[in-house]
């Protein structure tokens, strides 16, 4: 596939049609109502990651909302963006708040998900800590908050209802929880009507107190917290990664990265078990960053439109070695890990509780644990992080990670860094099999929610130069938020801006085979395991028994705006080999 266009293009008004799916972007297109820090220091290692901006559109199409945490990390913002020019509608809403967490966008509003001071006078969160709520506004009004957890919330619960051994322990103990950092998602199906809330927590009070894992909570139309069993009060070990989509019916699709071993499709059991999706690399504390890490855990899984079926998207540093987990036992497992970088993965479902492969092996002594993997990349040079995916149709997704090229990893497994290389692009099917190529984008991050957004596949992003060389924790503050979109049906477009060239450029994946790179060397595996073995300083207890690790609707197309830039990409049309197009174009 050639990107080569004619210089005289640049400055002129074009019209293309190469059957290929483009990439516009509207730079700097929405003004923020206050400034924003787009940078959050990474779990442990204080590496950058995008701080997470929600994003949203509604049913029926028209309207789409943004949430931000402005600079002072004191208030949330949700800012109503138009669908086509992406530009601000109105005046932000704004409440006292830590983070935003999740969004749902509905016909008449939208529901937050945000970390707010807990309320009362008693059973008080400790350190400051802060809770998450659900907050419901129409027209611009606040109507109705539930809180998620905290003071009162599921008081006599200390177990996910589905974990019968920890049933039989400690049920009608009580259990109260608090969320510092908000990992997680929001998310809402008209059919039961129902939002479901997974998030982050440590308990406060009770046999977890000062342990983290995470909850799944239900509410109504109405504000009420459900009492229903596919809640949970405390679940996967020390969860830095979490995956949640709506269903017709509770439980909704989950997932879960856990500081034991492993990634479950955890739908039916609220915890660190169900069906295994895949064997990772983890230490005591740290679940590896599969889905982003802090500020992460949004747009990892997705529901393709019209159907029961799903696809995971995450980083792995693929499996090893499997040996038992001498603390939970079997069948569970841990692992050494394949590379030192990161790789992207994907997994797909035939409904919200079964895979359409393989489960990961659960054999102890196996010398691989990762031949189920579906792998978007297979490099042992390139680092692969801040991996998302979204679905367009019911049979078309895409999956964007960015690169980094000469990564520094470390041997726990936590982030590497590195020189970034861009972010990239692959379209991939239902069944899980990629369609036309990869290209990647310099000019383009995905720092919020992708969703669609007439026709096409959007997201926010900010418009800066994307650093991830060494420890950072703060980033130049913006009062402009930027959007992408990814067209992959093959319509082509017309604009009266410019066309991007040679920085859309399509990036070899890298052979496993080769010598270079962060491979796992024994050296290195030693490394981790003199590393796991004082980590335990780093983190708040380390479980000591399996009961303490317990407790460890789119709108018309409309023309393109004229502020926007376009970026071409590989088509979308399934070929072993992409044609070759004409690389010129009619211009007006």
């Amino acid at each position: 596939m050639r990107f080569a266009f004619l210089s005289s293009l640049l400055a002129s008004s074009v019209v293309c049609v190469l059957g290929d799916a483009v990439i516009t972007t509207f730079p700097d297109s929405l003004a923020l109502g206050a400034s924003f820090d787009p940078v959050i220091a990474a779990y442990w290692t204080g590496l950058p990651h995008h701080r997470r901006t929600p994003f949203s559109v509604s049913p029926d199409g028209k309207s789409a909302y943004l949430a931000y945490l402005d600079s002072g990390k004191k208030n949330v913002y949700v800012q109503q963006v138009d669908v086509t020019t992406f530009a601000a509608v109105g005046t932000a809403f704004s409440t006292a708040a830590y983070e935003a967490a999740g969004l749902v966008a509905q016909n008449d509003g939208f529901a937050l998900l945000a970390t707010v001071d807990a309320t009362g006078t008693t059973d008080i969160p400790p350190n400051d800590y802060p809770i998450v709520a659900v907050i419901r506004v129409k027209a611009g009004a606040e109507v109705w908050r539930t809180p998620m957890n905290g003071p009162g919330v599921h008081a006599a619960e200390g177990v996910s209802r589905n974990a019968t051994l920890w049933i039989k322990q400690f049920v009608d103990l009580p259990q109260l929880t608090a969320t510092p950092d908000a990992n997680g998602d929001l998310v809402y199906s008209e059919t039961s009507g129902l939002y479901a809330a997974y998030f982050v927590v440590t308990g406060y009070t009770g046999d977890f107190s000062g342990h983290f894992g995470d909850s799944i909570q239900y509410v109504d139309d109405s504000g009420s917290l459900q009492d229903i069993a596919s809640s949970s009060v405390f679940g996967c070990s020390h969860n830095t990664g979490i995956g949640l989509e709506a269903a017709d019916a509770p439980p909704y699709a989950s997932v879960c990265a856990e500081d034991q071993g492993s990634i479950w499709l955890n739908t039916d059991t609220q915890y660190m078990s169900g069906v295994k999706i895949a064997n990772e690399n983890t230490t005591n504390g740290v679940s590896g960053e599969p889905m982003g890490g802090m500020s992460g855990s949004y747009s990892n899984l997705a529901l393709f439109p019209g159907t029961t079926s799903y696809i995971f998207a995450w980083q792995s540093r693929g499996a090893l070695d499997l040996t038992l987990n001498a603390w939970l036992g079997a069948p569970y497992t841990q692992c050494s890990p394949r590379w030192l970088n990161h790789n992207v993965a994907i997994a797909t479902t035939s409904s919200k509780n079964k895979l359409t492969g393989a489960e990961a092996s659960s054999d102890i002594g196996a010398a691989e644990g990762d031949s189920q993997i579906n792998w978007i990349t297979y490099s042992d040079t390139d680092d692969h992080q801040n991996v998302h995916v979204a679905a367009l149709d019911s049979s078309t997704s895409l999956v964007s990670w960015e690169t980094l090229t000469s990564p520094t990893c470390e041997p726990v497994p936590l982030s590497c860094s590195g020189t970034f290389a861009g972010t990239s692009f692959q379209v991939v099917d239902s069944a899980g099999a990629k369609v036309g190529a990869v290209t990647t984008s310099t000019d383009v991050t995905v720092s919020g929610d992708m969703a669609v957004v007439g026709g096409k596949i959007c997201w926010p992003y900010v418009n800066q130069v994307w650093d991830l060389s060494a420890p950072k924790d703060t980033g130049t503050l913006t009062q402009k938020m930027s959007f992408a979109c990814a067209a992959i049906d093959g319509s082509g477009s017309e604009t009266n801006g410019s066309v991007a060239s040679s920085s859309s450029l399509t990036t070899p994946v890298s052979s496993a085979t080769s010598s270079g790179g962060p491979v796992a060397t024994s050296a290195a595996l030693s490394t981790i395991a003199e590393t796991a073995s004082t980590s335990e300083a780093l983190v708040s207890s380390a479980p000591s028994s399996v009961s303490e690790v317990a407790a460890v609707a789119a709108t018309p197309s409309s023309p393109i705006p004229s502020t926007m830039t376009t970026i071409v990409v590989p088509s979308a049309t399934p070929s072993a080999e992409p044609e070759e197009e004409d690389d010129t174009c009619d211009a007006e």
